[in-house]
Formats: structure tokens, C-alpha cells, sequence
């Protein structure tokens, strides 16, 4: 019996020549290093302004957001025409995305138990919005097309070669023009990269742990940081140990650590992603203005990274709403 022929997809042939082709372009048009900044930059005038914040502005990183919400929201949409046929299985991205959903909710159901259905949708998600948001750096155009921006005299910037109608910043020919020209602020930038991002996702997560410790305990949910019942049943004892008196102290000690440990979660969470991924971005605008034949080699690291923070950031979520909702169980127990 002869063995089947492999047959090489065609996908693969595309990812071949895109890597092919950005060896070239990059051997033709040499990248320089952007400007680099932690907060994102404004593509906008003033849209409107608001009573306390101010003016708001259109930043690269909103608009960066609103992409991958809609690239999300399209792929739902896809996912469930797909699955509206119970006879035929989805295939292609519907396929894809139905996998790993389905490899997330076995993932969930492992470790929250029977509170699965209600930790599956914020750790699905967070997931998919995150890894979405990381993968796009890995798309031509993002951090590298936008308005080309006159710097201050002084400030560090690049002359301009226009090819046709587009103007390219090139490496100055002469040390002495190196401090004058412009910069560049990209149309679109990694939402990741922008604090604000990474610290609303941090306060969802955190926020919607205590509802879901609420919902399943109860009021009785903040006595692990407000443990002050000891303390009061102290003083109508008769008869005290040395014992005690000390543990209802220990109680309030360690009611007051379990309440900054949640406020140290909102950090944990918003600068973890915030620095892996902003780094990523940087090592990228580093290596391709110091070695350009080898960034699309850095690209496929990047796309490891990323998926490594999103899977990071799903799980701690399950992981903590999962502990704030089976003291549940606790409870009962004590109560029988």
C-alpha cells in the first residue's frame, strides 16, 4: 500500500514569502529606531472635553483597541454561524477558535469545579482580548505607518526621503543634521504597551473576584479582611489563655495583609503585561535599526511571548476567582 503524498498547504507558502519579502524590504529601506514613550500618543485634535479629565484625545492605542474588539466581535459572530448547523462540524478559523475555546473551558472546569460557568467567561474573554491585542504587533504597518511629526529644536529626530507621494524618515547622511527633522506617531500602536489598557483589565479581574467571592459567600466574603470577630468575642470571655488574647490580633494582621494583597493584584496584573510586552516592542525597534536581515526573526518570539502573557493573565484571573468562591465550601462545612 503506498503511502499518501504531503501535500505543503498553501498558508505556508504565504508565511515563506512574507518572511522572504521583509528580508528584502528591509535590505532596501534600512528601518530606524521611532521615538520610544510609555504613554501613547494622540492622532487627534480634541474630540470633546470632558468635566474632570479634560480634553480627550484619539490615541493610537484606543484605536488599536477598537480594532481588536471588532476583529473579536467578527469572529463570534463567524463561530456562531458556524455552529448553527448541528450536522456539520466548523471548520477553518471558526474551527480554530472552536478548539480553543473548548480546550479553555476544560482548562476552567478543572480547577473551578462546579463554578466553571461562572469563571469561563471572563477567563475566556480576557484571554482572546489580550492575545489579540499582543499578536497585533506582529502585523506590517502597526508601530511603523502614521503622521510624520516635526520635532522640537534640540529633541532627536530624522530627515525625510519621499518615494512618490510618501515620505520615509532615513537616516541622516551628516552627524550635524541628526538633531533636526521629524519623528514618527503611529496610526496604530499595541494596546498592550498603554498602561491604561493593562490597568483596566487588571481592575475588571480584580473587581469581578470579589463579586464572585460576594456571590457565593455572601456578606460574610469580607471577613478575611475585616477578621475582627475574634477580637470582640475576647472581651465577653471569662476566662482567657495567653492564646487568646494574641490570635485575635493575628486575625486583624492578617485580615489587613489579605486586603493589600488585593490592591498589590491591580499592580501585579497592569505591569506584568505592560513591561513583557513593551519590551517586546522595543527589542524589535532595537534589533531592526542594528541588524534589519534578522527582525523577522524576533517576530516568531514575539508571537510566543504573547501568547504566554495572555495565557498568564486568563489564568491568574480563574485562579483567583476560583479561591475567592470555594471558601464556599468552607463555610457550609463550619455551618453543619
Amino acid at each position: 500500500m503506498s503511502t499518501p503524498r504531503r501535500r505543503i498547504g498553501f498558508f505556508r507558502w504565504i508565511v515563506l514569502a512574507i518572511f522572504i519579502l521583509g528580508i528584502i524590504v528591509t535590505g532596501a529601506f534600512p528601518p530606524i529606531q521611532p521615538h520610544v514613550q510609555l504613554p501613547a500618543e494622540a492622532i487627534s485634535e480634541p474630540l470633546f472635553v470632558l468635566p474632570v479629565i479634560g480634553e480627550f484625545r484619539l490615541t493610537n492605542t484606543l484605536l488599536a483597541t477598537f480594532l481588536v474588539d471588532i476583529l473579536l466581535i467578527a469572529l463570534a459572530y463567524g463561530v456562531y454561524r458556524s455552529t448553527r448547523d448541528v450536522n456539520r462540524l466548523p471548520g477553518g478559523i471558526s474551527g480554530l477558535v472552536t478548539t480553543i475555546i473548548e480546550a479553555l473551558y476544560g482548562l476552567v472546569e478543572s480547577t473551578a469545579g462546579k463554578w466553571a460557568r461562572r469563571v469561563f467567561p471572563y477567563m475566556a474573554t480576557i484571554f482572546l482580548l489580550v492575545l489579540a491585542a499582543n499578536l497585533m504587533e506582529l502585523f506590517p504597518g502597526v508601530d511603523s505607518i502614521g503622521w510624520l511629526h516635526h520635532v522640537e529644536p534640540g529633541a532627536h529626530g530624522y530627515p525625510v526621503r519621499y518615494v512618490g507621494s510618501v515620505g520615509l524618515l532615513e537616516k541622516a547622511a551628516e552627524e550635524s543634521h541628526a538633531e533636526e527633522g521629524y519623528s514618527l506617531i503611529p496610526f496604530i500602536r499595541v494596546a498592550s504597551t498603554d498602561l491604561n489598557f493593562t490597568i483596566a483589565l487588571a481592575l475588571i479581574a480584580v473587581v469581578m473576584t470579589q463579586v464572585m467571592g460576594v456571590r457565593a459567600i455572601g456578606v460574610g466574603y469580607f471577613g478575611k479582611f475585616i477578621a475582627f470577630g475574634n477580637f470582640l468575642k475576647m472581651w465577653v470571655r471569662e476566662r482567657l489563655g495567653p492564646f487568646d488574647v494574641i490570635f485575635p490580633f493575628i486575625d486583624i494582621f492578617v485580615g489587613i495583609l489579605e486586603m493589600v494583597a488585593e490592591f498589590a493584584k491591580i499592580l501585579s496584573f497592569s505591569f506584568r503585561l505592560l513591561g513583557n510586552i513593551f519590551a517586546g516592542s522595543v527589542l524589535l525597534f532595537v534589533m531592526g535599526t542594528l541588524v534589519p536581515m534578522i527582525q523577522s526573526g524576533f517576530l516568531f518570539l514575539e508571537l510566543f511571548v504573547g501568547l504566554i502573557q495572555a495565557l498568564v493573565f486568563g489564568m491568574l484571573t480563574m485562579v483567583f476567582m476560583t479561591m475567592a468562591m470555594q471558601s464556599h465550601g468552607n463555610h457550609e462545612g463550619e455551618h453543619a
